[in-house]
């Protein structure tokens, strides 16, 4: 009988001029960028935390320090190979991952190919079983006034 398992992601960064603006292992052509330690990729980020969570393996402030320089200005995509890997020695494998991305700008829906590509090749699943989604904030709070991007993700994980 197989154990499933789903968890839950969220992460958020501040956007900053003259930063790349990384989006699901995606560089996109945008003022400003998420600033943080690794690449600030938010949407990998929520991605990483859901799959951790629904494993039970913390979140990857635990697994990925932003006092450890192994990590700084890594691409996440590593990091979500990394926690993909962590899941494996627990003998699960990835479902599905389902996630949303709140901003304003840039438009996301044109780089959701490449994204599902970049995931999947990570994540080591078919770019079929990743669903992203892109909204914006009504122009409201700080995500309209474009001072940071959130992102959201929700997966399945099974174990035989």
């Amino acid at each position: 009988m197989a154990k499933i398992r789903t968890g839950f992601g969220f992460d958020v960064h501040e956007l900053k001029e003259g930063h790349p603006f990384v989006m699901g292992g995606v560089q996109l052509e945008h003022h400003a960028g998420a600033y943080g330690h690794s690449d600030a990729d938010v949407l990998v980020h929520a991605i990483c935390d859901a799959l951790l969570g629904a494993a039970n393996l913390r979140d990857i402030g635990y697994h990925f320090s932003n006092t450890d320089n192994r990590w700084k200005g890594i691409s996440s995509l590593i990091l979500l190979q990394h926690v993909v890997e962590l899941l494996k020695e627990k003998n699960y494998t990835v479902g599905n991952i389902d996630a949303m991305i709140c901003l304003e700008a840039p438009k996301i829906n044109p780089h959701i190919p490449a994204m599902k590509q970049q995931i999947a090749q990570a994540a080591g699943i078919p770019e079929d079983d990743i669903s992203i989604k892109a909204t914006t904030n009504e122009k409201m709070g700080f995500i309209g006034r474009q001072e940071g991007v959130v992102a959201y993700a929700v997966c399945l994980i099974e174990r035989e």
